[in-house]
């Protein structure tokens, strides 16, 4: 987990919980998971892609347990995974006790579909006496019938009402060991609901939008809701949904904590946004700068620019600078020009090569 830069405002005070190893809550630097999208019963696709989350830097991962041959499958997952495993269960609470059996760092609920008293007491009971934390995940579109009716329909009211229901029969087992998370696709209800949980209580909020959409749409949302809610301290733990390869969340999530002080360790790309003088593929230069930086650890600058109107002047504040003149490609390191032009086609493996030499020297892993 990246320590946690100057942060960008006070942080609200809550209580910490250990999931694992890892500290949520208390104080701890914000820490970011993300969820697979393999079916969780296919042990090696899984381990594969939670691998690949850990290597991105991704603190926590969630595994879906839809039915008995994936709840088979997660004390191979665990054994295996480098990172704390959170189990997410939705309708049989009989999974969530498989889950707690198979050694899993933390469970996921859903009120809106795990609703029993006595099925939320055994649960509770098994997760206090294996020490670990229960989520109470309230989703917008899942919340129960009665509190729709009762509080006018899914607003934040309603939302903190089916937290406080769970947190009841939680109560009635003291079980305190809990983190609290209110989605929804909307970026502006999702703040709205956590504002109002973390003016109510002290327990660890999950932050991020659900059902946010793909790629750009969906980065767009969530960064929307987590910056409102980080820059006023809230929010302990975060993950950017996203409609795709989950292996696109973490690399959001760090930025949005980097750009907020708040995530140390994060290299920095900027890249110019392109017009008729730009004299390289930007574009293209960027993504793969963007694509070898992933799972790199680092407090550096790279610079991707297109012509020389700005590349001189970012050069100098980047660490490696890629730039565009009337005579060719220059590399800049450090605020020094390097020697000589290089060529197109031998632009990809000079770069791969400098950035590799700039995380080894700052300290980072490539």
């Amino acid at each position: 987990m990246g320590d946690g830069g100057e942060e960008a405002g006070m942080r609200r005070i809550s209580r910490l919980v250990m999931v694992g190893g890892v500290p949520v809550g208390g104080g701890a630097p914000v820490t970011v998971q993300s969820m697979t999208n393999t079916p969780t019963r296919d042990v090696r696709a899984t381990t594969r892609q939670i691998n690949r989350l850990a290597a991105g830097g991704a603190d926590l991962v969630r595994v879906s347990v839809p039915d008995d041959e994936s709840a088979a499958a997660l004390g191979a997952l665990v054994a295996s995974s480098p990172v704390p495993l959170v189990a997410d269960i939705h309708f049989r609470a009989d999974l969530a006790l498989r889950a707690v059996e198979a050694g899993v760092a933390k469970l996921r609920l859903n009120p809106g579909n795990i609703r029993r008293r006595r099925d939320i007491l055994e649960v509770a009971g098994r997760a206090f006496e294996a020490g670990i934390p229960i989520r109470i995940g309230i989703n917008s579109g899942s919340l129960p019938g009665d509190l729709r009716e009762r509080y006018g329909g899914v607003n934040p009211d309603s939302m903190w009402a089916a937290a406080e229901r769970h947190l009841s029969i939680l109560r009635e087992a003291e079980f305190e060991n809990v983190v609290l998370s209110f989605k929804a696709s909307s970026a502006l209800l999702t703040v709205a609901a956590n504002e109002k949980a973390a003016a109510e209580c002290d327990l660890p909020l999950h932050i991020g939008v659900t059902e946010a959409g793909p790629s750009v749409i969906g980065a767009a949302r969530n960064a929307v809701a987590a910056s409102i809610l980080l820059s006023k301290g809230i929010g302990d733990t975060l993950r950017v949904s996203l409609s795709g390869p989950p292996e696109d969340e973490v690399p959001v999530a760090l930025e949005i904590l980097s750009s907020l002080g708040l995530r140390g360790g994060v290299p920095r790309l900027v890249s110019c946004p392109t017009c008729a003088r730009c004299r390289i593929d930007v574009g293209r230069l960027s993504e793969m700068v963007m694509k070898k930086l992933r799972g790199v650890q680092g407090d550096f600058t790279v610079a991707v620019m297109g012509c020389e109107v700005n590349g001189p002047g970012e050069a100098r504040e980047a660490d490696l600078a890629v730039t565009g003149s009337p005579s060719g490609i220059i590399f800049f390191r450090r605020g020094r020009r390097l020697p000589g032009r290089v060529a197109a086609s031998d632009l990809a493996q000079r770069l791969e090569r400098e950035l590799a030499a700039l995380a080894a020297n700052s300290g980072g892993r490539s």
